[in-house]
Protein backbone atom coordinates (compact mmCIF):
# COMPACT_ATOMS: atom_id res chain seq x y z
CA UNK A 1 0.00 0.00 0.00
CA UNK A 2 1.67 3.54 -1.03
CA UNK A 3 1.74 6.09 1.48
CA UNK A 4 -0.94 7.89 0.04
CA UNK A 5 -3.53 5.16 0.59
CA UNK A 6 -2.40 4.34 4.01
CA UNK A 7 -3.23 8.01 5.07
CA UNK A 8 -5.90 10.35 4.34
CA UNK A 9 -5.34 11.98 1.11
CA UNK A 10 -3.65 15.54 0.95
CA UNK A 11 -5.57 18.16 -0.94
CA UNK A 12 -4.03 21.45 -2.36
CA UNK A 13 -6.35 24.28 -3.56
CA UNK A 14 -4.92 26.61 -5.35
CA UNK A 15 -6.74 29.64 -5.54
CA UNK A 16 -9.25 30.84 -2.72
CA UNK A 17 -11.89 33.00 -3.74
CA UNK A 18 -15.70 32.00 -4.09
CA UNK A 19 -14.33 28.67 -5.81
CA UNK A 20 -11.48 27.69 -3.87
CA UNK A 21 -12.68 28.87 -0.76
CA UNK A 22 -15.65 26.41 -1.10
CA UNK A 23 -13.66 23.63 -2.33
CA UNK A 24 -10.78 23.92 0.58
CA UNK A 25 -13.44 23.83 3.21
CA UNK A 26 -15.62 21.07 1.41
CA UNK A 27 -12.33 19.00 1.14
CA UNK A 28 -11.31 19.58 5.09
CA UNK A 29 -14.79 18.79 5.84
CA UNK A 30 -14.61 15.33 4.02
CA UNK A 31 -11.72 14.50 6.21
CA UNK A 32 -9.06 15.36 3.96
CA UNK A 33 -5.70 17.61 5.08
CA UNK A 34 -5.89 20.49 3.33
CA UNK A 35 -3.70 23.66 2.03
CA UNK A 36 -4.53 26.60 0.04
CA UNK A 37 -2.24 28.77 -1.80
CA UNK A 38 -3.62 32.43 -1.88
CA UNK A 39 -1.46 35.17 -2.82
CA UNK A 40 -3.30 38.50 -1.72
CA UNK A 41 -2.16 38.90 1.64
CA UNK A 42 -5.18 40.74 3.10
CA UNK A 43 -7.17 37.51 1.72
CA UNK A 44 -4.84 34.81 3.69
CA UNK A 45 -4.85 36.51 6.36
CA UNK A 46 -8.46 36.11 6.97
CA UNK A 47 -8.59 32.28 5.18
CA UNK A 48 -6.09 31.63 8.40
CA UNK A 49 -8.65 33.29 10.75
CA UNK A 50 -11.48 31.05 9.63
CA UNK A 51 -13.28 33.92 7.69
CA UNK A 52 -14.01 33.65 4.06
CA UNK A 53 -13.05 36.51 1.70
CA UNK A 54 -16.40 37.05 0.89
CA UNK A 55 -20.25 36.51 2.13
CA UNK A 56 -21.40 33.25 1.11
CA UNK A 57 -23.99 31.75 4.32
CA UNK A 58 -22.39 28.58 6.13
CA UNK A 59 -18.78 29.47 4.71
CA UNK A 60 -17.10 30.97 8.07
CA UNK A 61 -18.07 28.39 9.83
CA UNK A 62 -16.82 25.24 8.20
CA UNK A 63 -13.41 27.11 7.50
CA UNK A 64 -13.38 28.40 11.11
CA UNK A 65 -14.27 24.48 12.15
CA UNK A 66 -11.49 23.33 10.21
CA UNK A 67 -8.76 25.77 10.31
CA UNK A 68 -8.66 25.11 14.53
CA UNK A 69 -8.68 21.87 14.25
CA UNK A 70 -5.16 21.57 11.71
CA UNK A 71 -6.97 19.89 8.97
CA UNK A 72 -7.27 23.28 6.88
CA UNK A 73 -4.68 26.10 6.33
CA UNK A 74 -3.79 28.28 3.84
CA UNK A 75 -0.15 29.71 2.28
CA UNK A 76 1.53 31.43 -0.54
CA UNK A 77 4.28 29.10 -0.69
CA UNK A 78 3.83 27.11 -3.65
CA UNK A 79 7.06 24.71 -2.54
CA UNK A 80 4.62 23.74 0.25
CA UNK A 81 2.64 21.85 -1.58
CA UNK A 82 4.03 20.88 -4.75
CA UNK A 83 5.45 17.16 -3.97
CA UNK A 84 3.09 17.51 -0.12
CA UNK A 85 -0.39 17.38 -1.87
CA UNK A 86 -1.40 13.70 -2.96
CA UNK A 87 -4.15 15.92 -5.81
CA UNK A 88 -3.71 19.72 -6.83
CA UNK A 89 -7.19 21.41 -7.43
CA UNK A 90 -6.87 24.87 -9.68
CA UNK A 91 -9.83 26.82 -8.67
CA UNK A 92 -8.34 29.94 -9.49
CA UNK A 93 -10.93 32.67 -12.00
CA UNK A 94 -10.73 33.03 -15.56
CA UNK A 95 -12.98 36.55 -15.93
CA UNK A 96 -13.66 38.16 -19.05
CA UNK A 97 -10.66 39.06 -21.18
CA UNK A 98 -10.17 43.00 -21.46
CA UNK A 99 -12.08 43.98 -24.76
CA UNK A 100 -12.86 40.60 -25.40
CA UNK A 101 -14.95 38.07 -25.20
CA UNK A 102 -12.70 35.60 -24.47
CA UNK A 103 -12.05 33.91 -21.19
CA UNK A 104 -8.58 35.62 -19.71
CA UNK A 105 -6.61 32.37 -19.01
CA UNK A 106 -3.98 34.09 -16.91
CA UNK A 107 -4.42 33.23 -13.55
CA UNK A 108 -4.21 29.21 -14.87
CA UNK A 109 -1.17 29.74 -16.68
CA UNK A 110 0.42 31.41 -13.74
CA UNK A 111 -0.43 28.23 -11.91
CA UNK A 112 1.10 26.27 -14.08
CA UNK A 113 4.37 28.72 -14.13
CA UNK A 114 4.15 28.75 -10.62
CA UNK A 115 3.79 24.94 -9.52
CA UNK A 116 4.91 22.71 -12.45
CA UNK A 117 9.16 23.75 -11.89
CA UNK A 118 8.60 22.35 -8.44
CA UNK A 119 7.12 19.01 -8.80
CA UNK A 120 9.31 15.94 -8.57
CA UNK A 121 6.59 12.89 -7.97
CA UNK A 122 3.96 11.57 -9.70
CA UNK A 123 0.73 14.14 -9.51
CA UNK A 124 -2.79 14.06 -10.61
CA UNK A 125 -3.44 17.79 -11.50
CA UNK A 126 -7.19 18.67 -11.17
CA UNK A 127 -8.95 22.06 -12.62
CA UNK A 128 -12.32 23.20 -11.21
CA UNK A 129 -11.88 26.42 -13.00
CA UNK A 130 -14.24 27.38 -15.99
CA UNK A 131 -12.35 27.50 -19.16
CA UNK A 132 -13.13 27.09 -22.78
CA UNK A 133 -12.81 23.64 -24.42
CA UNK A 134 -9.11 22.42 -24.67
CA UNK A 135 -7.59 23.85 -22.41
CA UNK A 136 -7.03 21.09 -19.95
CA UNK A 137 -4.99 19.90 -23.02
CA UNK A 138 -2.89 23.35 -23.12
CA UNK A 139 -2.40 23.44 -19.34
CA UNK A 140 -1.06 19.46 -20.18
CA UNK A 141 1.31 20.42 -22.06
CA UNK A 142 2.60 23.40 -20.31
CA UNK A 143 3.08 21.14 -17.28
CA UNK A 144 5.35 18.59 -19.36
CA UNK A 145 7.04 21.56 -20.93
CA UNK A 146 7.57 23.04 -16.94
CA UNK A 147 8.30 19.83 -14.87
CA UNK A 148 11.53 18.48 -14.07
CA UNK A 149 12.43 16.12 -16.47
CA UNK A 150 10.98 12.33 -15.68
CA UNK A 151 8.00 14.20 -13.17
CA UNK A 152 4.56 12.37 -14.61
CA UNK A 153 1.87 14.91 -14.19
CA UNK A 154 -1.61 13.82 -14.97
CA UNK A 155 -4.23 16.58 -15.98
CA UNK A 156 -8.49 15.90 -14.88
CA UNK A 157 -11.19 18.53 -15.24
CA UNK A 158 -13.45 18.02 -12.71
CA UNK A 159 -16.42 21.49 -13.27
CA UNK A 160 -17.80 23.05 -10.57
CA UNK A 161 -21.48 23.92 -10.38
CA UNK A 162 -21.85 25.87 -7.45
CA UNK A 163 -24.79 28.71 -7.05
CA UNK A 164 -23.44 31.78 -5.20
CA UNK A 165 -25.09 31.81 -1.64
CA UNK A 166 -25.64 27.85 -1.89
CA UNK A 167 -22.03 27.37 -2.61
CA UNK A 168 -21.66 25.27 0.64
CA UNK A 169 -24.50 23.04 0.40
CA UNK A 170 -23.35 22.69 -3.36
CA UNK A 171 -19.72 21.65 -2.74
CA UNK A 172 -20.60 19.15 0.54
CA UNK A 173 -24.27 17.67 -1.14
CA UNK A 174 -23.48 18.33 -5.37
CA UNK A 175 -26.17 17.11 -7.61
CA UNK A 176 -23.70 15.53 -10.08
CA UNK A 177 -20.18 14.96 -10.41
CA UNK A 178 -18.18 15.51 -13.53
CA UNK A 179 -15.05 13.58 -14.13
CA UNK A 180 -13.09 14.11 -17.20
CA UNK A 181 -10.16 11.74 -17.04
CA UNK A 182 -7.70 10.27 -19.24
CA UNK A 183 -6.86 6.95 -16.98
CA UNK A 184 -8.51 4.70 -14.86
CA UNK A 185 -6.19 5.68 -11.84
CA UNK A 186 -7.21 9.55 -12.25
CA UNK A 187 -11.33 8.20 -11.78
CA UNK A 188 -10.14 5.83 -8.85
CA UNK A 189 -8.29 8.89 -7.27
CA UNK A 190 -11.15 11.01 -8.38
CA UNK A 191 -14.05 8.50 -6.81
CA UNK A 192 -11.94 8.24 -3.48
CA UNK A 193 -11.76 12.75 -3.01
CA UNK A 194 -15.68 12.48 -3.45
CA UNK A 195 -16.70 9.36 -1.93
CA UNK A 196 -18.92 10.92 0.44
CA UNK A 197 -21.43 12.58 -2.09
CA UNK A 198 -21.13 9.39 -4.07
CA UNK A 199 -22.02 7.64 -1.02
CA UNK A 200 -24.97 9.96 -0.41
CA UNK A 201 -25.93 9.20 -3.66
CA UNK A 202 -24.63 11.88 -6.14
CA UNK A 203 -24.44 10.87 -9.69
CA UNK A 204 -20.85 10.32 -11.46
CA UNK A 205 -20.35 10.78 -15.08
CA UNK A 206 -17.09 9.85 -16.45
CA UNK A 207 -16.04 11.35 -19.66
CA UNK A 208 -12.82 12.44 -21.45
CA UNK A 209 -11.44 16.24 -21.10
CA UNK A 210 -13.29 18.34 -23.65
CA UNK A 211 -16.72 17.05 -22.63
CA UNK A 212 -15.88 17.79 -18.95
CA UNK A 213 -15.06 21.16 -20.35
CA UNK A 214 -18.06 21.99 -22.35
CA UNK A 215 -20.32 20.85 -19.71
CA UNK A 216 -20.02 24.04 -17.42
CA UNK A 217 -19.93 26.00 -20.59
CA UNK A 218 -23.50 24.58 -21.80
CA UNK A 219 -25.26 24.50 -18.53
CA UNK A 220 -24.68 27.86 -17.86
CA UNK A 221 -25.81 28.60 -22.05
CA UNK A 222 -28.56 26.98 -21.35
CA UNK A 223 -29.52 28.17 -18.36
CA UNK A 224 -29.21 32.15 -19.50
CA UNK A 225 -31.59 31.01 -22.31
CA UNK A 226 -34.41 30.19 -19.87
CA UNK A 227 -33.96 33.55 -18.18
CA UNK A 228 -33.97 35.50 -21.34
CA UNK A 229 -36.85 33.25 -22.87
CA UNK A 230 -38.90 33.78 -19.51
CA UNK A 231 -38.30 37.66 -19.96
CA UNK A 232 -38.94 37.52 -23.22
CA UNK A 233 -42.54 36.39 -22.54
CA UNK A 234 -42.69 38.75 -19.75
CA UNK A 235 -42.98 41.36 -22.60
CA UNK A 236 -45.56 39.42 -24.29
CA UNK A 237 -47.14 39.15 -21.47
CA UNK A 238 -47.33 43.20 -21.01
CA UNK A 239 -48.40 43.82 -24.27
CA UNK A 240 -51.42 41.40 -23.55
CA UNK A 241 -52.77 41.76 -20.36
CA UNK A 242 -50.99 38.02 -19.32
CA UNK A 243 -49.39 37.14 -16.20
CA UNK A 244 -45.94 35.69 -16.34
CA UNK A 245 -45.85 34.13 -12.86
CA UNK A 246 -49.04 32.09 -14.00
CA UNK A 247 -47.85 31.55 -17.29
CA UNK A 248 -43.91 30.42 -16.00
CA UNK A 249 -45.61 27.72 -13.69
CA UNK A 250 -47.53 26.25 -16.56
CA UNK A 251 -45.06 25.94 -18.48
CA UNK A 252 -42.84 24.37 -15.34
CA UNK A 253 -45.30 21.34 -15.17
CA UNK A 254 -43.74 19.87 -18.35
CA UNK A 255 -41.80 17.63 -16.99
CA UNK A 256 -39.35 18.25 -20.88
CA UNK A 257 -39.05 21.90 -19.45
CA UNK A 258 -38.91 22.36 -15.91
CA UNK A 259 -39.91 25.26 -13.23
CA UNK A 260 -36.17 26.07 -12.33
CA UNK A 261 -35.03 29.01 -13.62
CA UNK A 262 -38.21 30.59 -15.46
CA UNK A 263 -38.54 33.27 -13.28
CA UNK A 264 -39.13 36.50 -14.65
CA UNK A 265 -36.79 39.93 -13.68
CA UNK A 266 -33.90 42.24 -14.71
CA UNK A 267 -32.32 39.39 -16.05
CA UNK A 268 -28.86 37.20 -14.93
CA UNK A 269 -25.92 38.56 -13.80
CA UNK A 270 -22.93 37.65 -11.82
CA UNK A 271 -19.41 36.65 -11.82
CA UNK A 272 -20.47 33.35 -13.82
CA UNK A 273 -23.28 33.06 -16.59
CA UNK A 274 -22.72 36.25 -18.22
CA UNK A 275 -18.44 36.32 -18.76
CA UNK A 276 -19.49 32.16 -19.19
CA UNK A 277 -22.11 32.51 -21.84
CA UNK A 278 -19.42 35.12 -23.96
CA UNK A 279 -16.31 32.87 -23.90
CA UNK A 280 -19.15 29.79 -25.10
CA UNK A 281 -19.63 31.75 -27.65
CA UNK A 282 -16.10 33.02 -28.26
CA UNK A 283 -15.12 29.63 -28.06
CA UNK A 284 -17.18 28.26 -30.61
CA UNK A 285 -16.32 31.64 -33.24
CA UNK A 286 -11.87 30.25 -32.30
CA UNK A 287 -13.27 26.72 -33.71
CA UNK A 288 -15.37 27.79 -36.73
CA UNK A 289 -18.93 26.43 -35.87
CA UNK A 290 -20.45 30.17 -34.57
CA UNK A 291 -23.15 29.95 -36.75
CA UNK A 292 -24.71 26.86 -34.64
CA UNK A 293 -24.65 29.08 -31.32
CA UNK A 294 -25.45 32.65 -32.90
CA UNK A 295 -28.95 32.36 -30.95
CA UNK A 296 -26.98 32.94 -27.78
CA UNK A 297 -26.42 36.17 -28.86
CA UNK A 298 -30.05 37.26 -28.58
CA UNK A 299 -30.45 35.68 -25.43
CA UNK A 300 -27.35 37.89 -24.29
CA UNK A 301 -29.35 40.97 -25.99
CA UNK A 302 -32.53 40.03 -24.20
CA UNK A 303 -31.12 39.96 -21.05
CA UNK A 304 -29.15 43.46 -21.64
CA UNK A 305 -32.88 44.85 -22.67
CA UNK A 306 -34.17 43.89 -19.27
CA UNK A 307 -32.02 46.23 -17.71
CA UNK A 308 -33.08 48.52 -20.37
CA UNK A 309 -36.87 48.09 -20.02
CA UNK A 310 -36.52 48.51 -16.35
CA UNK A 311 -35.04 52.15 -16.85
CA UNK A 312 -37.79 52.91 -19.52
CA UNK A 313 -40.41 51.77 -16.60
CA UNK A 314 -39.00 54.19 -13.96
CA UNK A 315 -38.92 56.88 -16.88
CA UNK A 316 -42.46 56.33 -17.08
CA UNK A 317 -43.22 56.56 -13.48
CA UNK A 318 -41.18 59.74 -13.29
CA UNK A 319 -43.73 61.12 -15.53
CA UNK A 320 -41.07 61.35 -17.97
CA UNK A 321 -38.55 63.29 -16.38
CA UNK A 322 -34.82 62.46 -14.57
CA UNK A 323 -33.82 66.20 -13.66
CA UNK A 324 -34.76 66.40 -9.53
CA UNK A 325 -36.40 62.94 -9.41
CA UNK A 326 -35.05 60.73 -6.37
CA UNK A 327 -34.73 56.94 -6.84
CA UNK A 328 -34.66 54.27 -4.49
CA UNK A 329 -33.04 50.94 -5.52
CA UNK A 330 -33.39 47.77 -3.08
CA UNK A 331 -30.53 46.02 -3.81
CA UNK A 332 -27.27 45.80 -4.95
CA UNK A 333 -25.55 42.31 -5.31
CA UNK A 334 -26.84 40.45 -8.28
CA UNK A 335 -28.87 38.00 -6.07
CA UNK A 336 -29.43 37.82 -3.28
CA UNK A 337 -27.40 35.46 -0.30
CA UNK A 338 -24.10 37.02 -1.87
CA UNK A 339 -22.19 40.12 -1.89
CA UNK A 340 -21.12 39.88 -5.28
CA UNK A 341 -21.93 42.66 -7.63
CA UNK A 342 -20.22 41.87 -10.93
CA UNK A 343 -22.70 42.48 -13.81
CA UNK A 344 -25.13 43.19 -11.47
CA UNK A 345 -28.64 44.08 -13.20
CA UNK A 346 -29.34 46.16 -9.98
CA UNK A 347 -26.23 48.44 -10.08
CA UNK A 348 -26.26 48.45 -13.94
CA UNK A 349 -30.04 50.23 -13.91
CA UNK A 350 -29.05 52.22 -10.92
CA UNK A 351 -26.17 53.28 -12.84
CA UNK A 352 -28.01 54.05 -15.82
CA UNK A 353 -30.86 56.12 -14.28
CA UNK A 354 -28.23 58.12 -12.38
CA UNK A 355 -27.00 58.79 -15.90
CA UNK A 356 -30.03 60.47 -16.89
CA UNK A 357 -30.06 62.76 -13.95
CA UNK A 358 -31.77 61.07 -11.36
CA UNK A 359 -30.95 61.10 -7.93
CA UNK A 360 -29.84 57.34 -7.32
CA UNK A 361 -29.70 55.56 -3.43
CA UNK A 362 -28.76 52.09 -2.68
CA UNK A 363 -29.18 49.97 0.18
CA UNK A 364 -28.59 46.00 0.43
CA UNK A 365 -28.21 44.35 2.91
CA UNK A 366 -24.75 42.96 2.28
CA UNK A 367 -23.22 44.03 -0.92
CA UNK A 368 -22.63 47.62 0.06
CA UNK A 369 -18.66 47.71 0.57
CA UNK A 370 -18.65 46.08 -2.94
CA UNK A 371 -20.91 48.48 -4.70
CA UNK A 372 -18.99 50.92 -3.41
CA UNK A 373 -16.03 50.15 -5.15
CA UNK A 374 -17.93 50.10 -8.66
CA UNK A 375 -20.18 52.78 -8.35
CA UNK A 376 -18.96 55.10 -6.16
CA UNK A 377 -21.07 58.12 -7.48
CA UNK A 378 -24.45 56.97 -6.28
CA UNK A 379 -25.76 57.30 -2.47
CA UNK A 380 -25.68 54.82 0.11
CA UNK A 381 -27.81 54.41 2.74
CA UNK A 382 -28.17 52.30 5.78
CA UNK A 383 -31.23 50.93 5.63
CA UNK A 384 -34.01 50.12 3.32
CA UNK A 385 -35.98 52.92 5.02
CA UNK A 386 -33.53 55.44 4.74
CA UNK A 387 -32.99 54.56 1.19
CA UNK A 388 -36.63 55.59 0.56
CA UNK A 389 -36.88 58.64 2.08
CA UNK A 390 -37.86 61.34 -0.23
CA UNK A 391 -38.38 58.38 -3.08
CA UNK A 392 -39.75 59.62 -6.18
CA UNK A 393 -40.04 56.01 -7.61
CA UNK A 394 -38.79 52.65 -5.66
CA UNK A 395 -37.24 49.98 -7.71
CA UNK A 396 -37.06 46.19 -6.01
CA UNK A 397 -34.09 44.67 -8.06
CA UNK A 398 -32.42 42.01 -5.62
CA UNK A 399 -34.68 39.58 -4.25
CA UNK A 400 -33.65 39.45 -0.09
CA UNK A 401 -36.13 37.98 2.11
CA UNK A 402 -36.24 41.57 4.57
CA UNK A 403 -37.10 43.41 1.39
CA UNK A 404 -40.38 41.02 1.29
CA UNK A 405 -41.55 41.91 4.90
CA UNK A 406 -41.23 45.69 4.18
CA UNK A 407 -44.48 47.40 5.44
CA UNK A 408 -45.71 49.63 2.45
CA UNK A 409 -47.79 51.52 4.53
CA UNK A 410 -45.04 52.50 6.78
CA UNK A 411 -43.06 53.22 3.98
CA UNK A 412 -45.56 56.08 2.37
CA UNK A 413 -44.99 58.00 4.93
CA UNK A 414 -41.40 58.65 3.96
CA UNK A 415 -41.92 58.21 0.16
CA UNK A 416 -42.40 61.48 -2.07
CA UNK A 417 -44.77 59.39 -4.74
CA UNK A 418 -45.14 55.80 -3.76
CA UNK A 419 -44.39 54.20 -7.26
CA UNK A 420 -43.04 50.55 -7.05
CA UNK A 421 -41.30 48.51 -9.47
CA UNK A 422 -41.00 44.83 -8.37
CA UNK A 423 -38.29 43.68 -10.68
CA UNK A 424 -38.44 40.58 -8.86
CA UNK A 425 -41.95 39.63 -8.76
CA UNK A 426 -41.64 38.55 -5.13
CA UNK A 427 -43.67 41.24 -3.47
CA UNK A 428 -47.52 40.98 -2.00
CA UNK A 429 -49.38 43.36 -5.03
CA UNK A 430 -52.52 43.67 -3.43
CA UNK A 431 -51.03 44.79 -0.32
CA UNK A 432 -48.63 47.32 -1.59
CA UNK A 433 -51.75 48.64 -3.62
CA UNK A 434 -54.05 48.66 -0.51
CA UNK A 435 -51.47 50.70 1.19
CA UNK A 436 -51.87 53.23 -2.04
CA UNK A 437 -48.70 52.05 -4.40
CA UNK A 438 -48.53 52.54 -7.73
CA UNK A 439 -47.07 48.73 -8.31
CA UNK A 440 -45.89 48.03 -11.70
CA UNK A 441 -43.74 44.47 -12.17
CA UNK A 442 -42.25 42.89 -15.34
CA UNK A 443 -45.42 40.76 -16.99
CA UNK A 444 -47.77 41.12 -14.55
CA UNK A 445 -51.12 43.13 -14.91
Amino acid sequence: MSEATSRPLRIAVIGTNYLGANTAAGMAEFGFDVIGVEIDEHRLKLLNDGKAPLYEPGLDPLLKKHTESGRLRFTKDYQLIADWADVHFICVGTPQLEGSEAADLAQVNSVVDMLAPLLTRPTLVVGRSTVPVGTSKLVEQRFHAESPAGTAVEIAWQPEFLREAHGVDDTLHPDRLVFGVQSATAEARLREVFATPIGEGTPVVVCNLPTAELVKGGANAFLATKISFINALAELADATGADVTQLADALGHDKRIGRGMLNAGPGYGGGCLPKDLRAFMHRAGELGVEEVITFLREVDDINQHRRARIVDVTHELLGGEWVGRNVTVLGAAFKAGTDDVRDSPALDVAGRIQLHGANVTVYDPEAMENARKVRPTLRYAASATEACEGAHAVLHLTEWPEFRELDPAALRGVVTAPAIIDARLLLDAAKWRAAGWIYRAPGKP
